[in-house]
């Protein structure tokens, strides 16, 4: 019975432990996840990139159009030009990293063509959105190719002259299409653009797909740039912003774009990421 006793409580533990490092976030109960936007690190290639994401503990990726693969891929790029078989072992390289691929942007084209092979590109790598700006017109075509597809289009903000740069021009576009059609919402130009970001979220309740989520400075006298900083630490009001995604019952994934303090950035997400967090326990 001795002898057997310390093998029943091997058993325990590992019995126990899988559940105890599952435990699910806060965040991850009210079906928020954190992603990277890979543009974070364009300065090394995805490889790195996901290399990165493993040293953030940060399980997702939304791959911008054109970031270098770099490893045995060398200067070849993510997008619908990789081969099948570059595809493959992307996706394979990802797993093996405890990453998922789970959206690509921002993508734009003026040509219909491009659009079609870069919705069946996102489906062949196993996404679940893309991320892009479609020109007015393209809508009904994009509206198809969702359908077609099973991907969701979340539409970013970028500035003007972008048709996207207020709420409004993205809810009359769709406002009688699919639910899922809505807004890649990028809270730091709608401030820099003039917009309240709290008011501009309120709007498009039931169309947030997903977000690139910031926190950036206050404007100075005589500078331009209101550059991202240490999310909690500047004017965009993280907490009213997260409240308001609980009040709307939001799901999906706020990929963190990071476009600050270029070649060393990790120690600055990993603060963003822990303020999240201890932000996230105050939502009611």
């Amino acid at each position: 019975m001795k002898k057997t006793l310390p093998v029943l409580m091997a058993l325990c533990l590992m019995t126990i432990l899988p559940f105890a490092s599952s435990a699910k976030t806060t965040a991850e109960k009210y079906g928020w996840k954190l992603a990277i936007q890979s543009y974070s690190f364009h300065k090394v290639s995805f490889v790195e990139a996901l290399d990165k994401c493993n040293e953030l503990g940060i399980k997702y990726i939304e791959a911008y159009p054109g970031h270098k693969l770099g490893g045995k891929w060398g200067k070849a790029v993510f997008g619908p030009a990789m081969d099948a078989q570059t595809r493959q072992e992307i996706l394979d390289l990802a797993a093996q990293k405890g990453v998922k691929i789970v959206a690509s942007g921002v993508f734009t084209s003026n040509d219909r063509e491009e659009w079609k092979e870069f919705f069946k590109f996102a489906k062949e790598m196993k996404m679940e959105y893309v991320t892009c700006e479609p020109p007015l017109e393209f809508w009904d075509m994009v509206e198809e190719l969702s359908k077609q597809y099973g991907l969701k289009v979340a539409v970013h903000n970028h500035p003007k002259p972008s048709e996207y740069w207020t709420p409004d021009n993205l809810l009359n576009a769709i406002s009688t299409r699919s639910k899922n059609l809505g807004s890649c919402a990028d809270v730091g130009h709608w401030n820099r653009e003039g917009l309240n970001q709290l008011e501009c979220l309120k709007k498009l309740n039931g169309r947030l797909v997903s977000f690139h989520f910031k926190d950036i400075v206050a404007k100075e006298p005589g500078v331009k740039e209101q550059h991202d900083c240490i999310w909690g630490t500047g004017i965009l009001n993280v907490p009213a912003m997260l409240q308001i995604m609980r009040d709307q019952k939001f799901k999906g994934y706020l990929a963190i774009e990071y476009e600050y303090n270029w070649d060393n950035s990790v120690p600055d997400i990993k603060q963003c990421i822990e303020n999240f967090n201890k932000m996230v326990e105050e939502v009611k």
